[in-house]
């Protein structure tokens, strides 16, 4: 056997088919779209689950909740556990190996379930308070694998404008209507000019 004897297995490929080559193609003269309708036109296209215009599946199944597709799923281990295992340094991997746990790969989280009455250094990649408090309370410390969670900072409430004062307010009133006084004032004079003075009889 060598590079020219060997040969794909049957089937594994295949032409790809050519449409628009006449009648004695296989094809017919339509190439096998049909005929009139508007998958036999060229360009269409439809909507992915498009059903000719009835309600698509998509619709018609109910929903309910809401799936958080970037949840992050924790393996959860309380003391009460670890303070059956008989560990000092307790982490993913010795946990795994103790079958708390199935995959040391996956993040661990601690939770205050229980009481130690010996003190342990315990690394996980997540802690609850309760469970920090009684670590401490027993002499032993926690430490994050991956860094500790960064807490969320409260926004900032935008300043609010102080709404303008009523004495300023009528001030500016004041002022527009003054400065509308004087600018009607000349006008008036000025028609009173032109009309013609009546002569005396």
């Amino acid at each position: 056997m060598n590079l020219s004897t060997l040969r794909a297995p049957k089937g594994s490929t295949a032409n790809k088919k050519r449409v628009g080559r006449g009648m004695g193609s296989g094809m017919g003269k339509t190439s096998t779209r049909g005929h009139k309708g508007q998958r036999s036109r060229s360009g269409s296209r439809m909507m992915r689950g498009f059903e000719g215009g009835q309600m698509p599946l998509h619709r018609r199944v109910p929903k309910r909740g809401f799936n958080n597709i970037f949840r992050q799923e924790y393996q959860i281990v309380n003391l009460d556990t670890l303070a059956t295992l008989g560990l000092k340094d307790v982490t993913p991997e010795t946990l795994k190996a103790a079958g708390v746990i199935r995959k040391a790969s996956e993040p661990v989280k601690i939770l205050g379930d229980g009481e130690l009455k010996s003190a342990l250094t315990i690394r996980a990649h997540r802690f609850s308070k309760s469970a920090q408090e009684k670590i401490t309370a027993a002499g032993g410390k926690f430490e994050y694998i991956g860094g500790a969670p960064v807490e969320k900072k409260a926004p900032v409430p935008r300043p609010v404008k102080p709404a303008a004062a009523p004495k300023a307010e009528a001030k500016a009133e004041a002022k527009a209507e003054g400065k509308t006084e004087e600018k009607s004032a000349p006008k008036a004079e000025a028609k009173a000019e032109k009309k013609p003075k009546k002569k005396p009889e």
